[in-house]
């Protein structure tokens, strides 16, 4: 059997109450109470709010990585604390960045400021309230106030002042209200001034018109987006925001095809967000839409477009199609050297990628030799404690332990797990990671009863932090089920690997490298169990569903198989495995 080391990907939260999605960059108020277990629909307001200020303002209410390096504790107070800056306030403290957020909008930042500050910045810190009694009882409330901000309807989410009601009026009867305002203006003597400054006003107007039909066009995307959360449309079952994430998706092609930049932005977070939920054929179509709309809009070598490649990219991988996933890593890492310069912390991000997957390509000279040259530039460049750096000392220990250089491998994962629980503390996903092939780690070095100890303690936190279901959770149950073939406890390895195996093919799929590794580790427990036929079978499986190039190329190399070494069948099934991981390998 194989253990599956540690998967090098990004880390997702869920919720426990309907496997709502929540990264900390979503995770409300009451999520982040550690004590809290009344979970309602009032938490995926909050979520969904968060996405309305994102799509609003081009930046999150508390930024990813201001949330990871502040540490789990820091992280889990300032959601649950502090108060975000409204979207208008956001938009005028980002500086130089705002203008491209306002570009994507079809605007300038002091009118996108201008549009945002008043209605859209009410309802969208009703949303975001802290007390989430505050807050709209549901995302068909939101919706409606949204609905009415469109309509020029007064909005529950602000206070409806004598002032804030007669604008209201006055939009609603621009007309009347017009007549008298021409009459007054004529009385007072303005008229000429009108007359000379006509032309100017009308490019304002027309320039104003266009802004407005785009937030127009946003609103009512978001309006739509919530729809589904209707009594007329639940009819009567619980909404969660995965649904209305599925709703949104469908919609997306129709809803802002006028606005392809704000369109394309939108697809590229949306495709994030099934990625951390492993839904991959959604995040993939999403993200190669993205592209095309960027190349298209932006430009190949605009930043935003290499973003949604490299999110492709690792969709790619993630899902064992390493040839395309290594040409079009090669093709992002190319174009963000020589567009954003080497040292770039998107280009480092990329050099880690590639690593990722030649590692497993089983190219590990190469794999080694690249991680080693981006870990050192991350150490220079971002930190010895950056997130991406202590990614890199992972992806390094990885290349060590399907080496067999177990000892160099315990150490960088030993150094980086003292960095996590310190930085951010023992129960963040990151932490888990680490935790996971540090035993595993332990478990190659006949290390058995602390390995059993972590595994078990790292599954557990898993199984409660993100359900289940999970990937990583999946991953935790097949080291575990490896560490007991090592020990011996063939039907426990077997019964596990077994549950974990089932959950696999219907959460990643029958052809998931993930789903073949447990197959795989199924093929060498039959074979300690005697039953030689089963196991040759299981292996076959194994390879013809997926098993990933760096288990396939080491087969016969396997200890745990080697009672099968002097059998015609398993050197056909080495050569069959080599055939096929060989032209995985090829570049197109």
């Amino acid at each position: 059997a194989k253990a599956t080391g540690q998967r090098l990907t990004a880390i997702t939260m869920f919720t426990e109450a309907g496997g709502v999605l929540c990264t900390p960059d979503y995770m409300s108020p009451e999520q982040a109470d550690r004590n809290e277990r009344n979970i309602d629909t009032r938490t995926d307001v909050y979520s969904l709010g968060v996405i309305l200020y994102e799509l609003l303002v081009g930046a999150l209410p508390f930024g990813s990585q201001e949330l990871r390096e502040a540490g789990m504790e820091a992280m889990l107070r300032k959601i649950s604390q502090q108060e975000p800056p409204r979207p208008s306030t956001k938009i005028r403290s980002l500086g130089e960045s705002s203008k491209d957020s306002a570009a994507k909008r079809q605007e300038e930042p002091q009118s996108l400021e201008r549009h945002l500050r008043g209605e859209l910045d009410w309802i969208t810190m009703k949303a975001l309230e802290k007390d989430r009694t505050r807050r709209y009882g549901s995302p068909s409330d939101l919706a409606a106030d949204l609905q009415r901000h469109l309509q020029d309807q007064p909005v529950l989410a602000g206070p409806p002042s004598a002032m804030y009601r007669a604008g209201k009026f006055m939009r609603r009867h621009r007309f009347g209200v017009g007549v008298a305002g021409a009459t007054l203006v004529l009385l007072i003597g303005f008229a000429t001034m009108m007359a000379l400054q006509a032309h100017r006003i009308a490019k304002e107007r027309d320039r104003a018109n266009r802004e407005a039909e785009t937030s127009k066009r946003v609103s009512e995307f978001m309006t739509n987006m919530f729809k589904v959360s209707e009594p007329s449309q639940a009819r009567g079952n619980s909404i969660t925001a995965r649904e209305i994430l599925d709703k949104a998706s469908k919609d997306i092609h129709t809803g802002l095809s006028k606005d392809p930049e704000v369109q394309a932005q939108m697809m590229h977070v949306m495709g994030g967000v099934y990625d951390s939920l492993g839904l991959y054929p959604q995040a993939q179509s999403l993200l190669t839409d993205a592209v095309n709309i960027r190349r298209r809009v932006l430009g190949p070598q605009n930043p935003d477009t290499l973003s949604s490649i490299n999110g492709v990219c690792r969709l790619l991988w993630e899902q064992g199609h390493y040839a395309e996933a290594e040409k079009l890593g090669r093709e992002t890492l190319d174009m963000r050297r020589r567009v954003l310069g080497p040292e770039h912390i998107d280009t480092l991000s990329s050099m880690s990628q590639l690593a990722t997957i030649l590692y497993n390509e089983g190219r590990y000279d190469e794999a080694e030799k690249l991680e080693h040259e981006t870990l050192d530039l991350q150490r220079r460049v971002l930190g010895p404690e950056h997130p991406n750096t202590l990614w890199s000392m992972v992806i390094l220990a990885s290349i060590f332990f399907d080496e067999g250089h177990y000892g160099e491998a315990e150490k960088l994962y030993h150094d980086a797990l003292d960095i996590r629980r310190r930085v951010v503390g023992p129960d963040h996903p990151d932490t888990l990671a680490l935790m996971d092939g540090y035993a595993t780690t332990l478990a190659e070095e006949h290390r058995h009863t602390e390995a059993e100890e972590l595994l078990r303690e790292t599954l557990s936190i898993r199984h409660r932090v993100l359900g289940p279901d999970h990937r990583d959770t999946l991953m935790s149950m097949n080291n575990l089920a490896n560490l007991l073939f090592l020990e011996g406890r063939y039907d426990e390895a077997e019964k596990l690997e077994h549950e974990t195996q089932d959950i696999q093919r219907r959460v990643l799929g029958p052809d998931n490298p993930d789903t073949a590794m447990s197959t795989y580790n199924l093929g060498g427990i039959a074979l300690h169990k005697g039953k030689r036929a089963e196991a040759l079978s299981l292996l076959r499986e194994a390879v013809d569903h997926g098993l990933a190039p760096n288990i396939a190329l080491h087969m016969e190399k396997d200890p745990d198989l080697q009672t099968l070494h002097s059998d015609p069948g398993f050197a056909a099934l080495v050569t069959h495995a080599k055939e096929r991981a060989a032209a995985a390998q090829k570049t197109n």
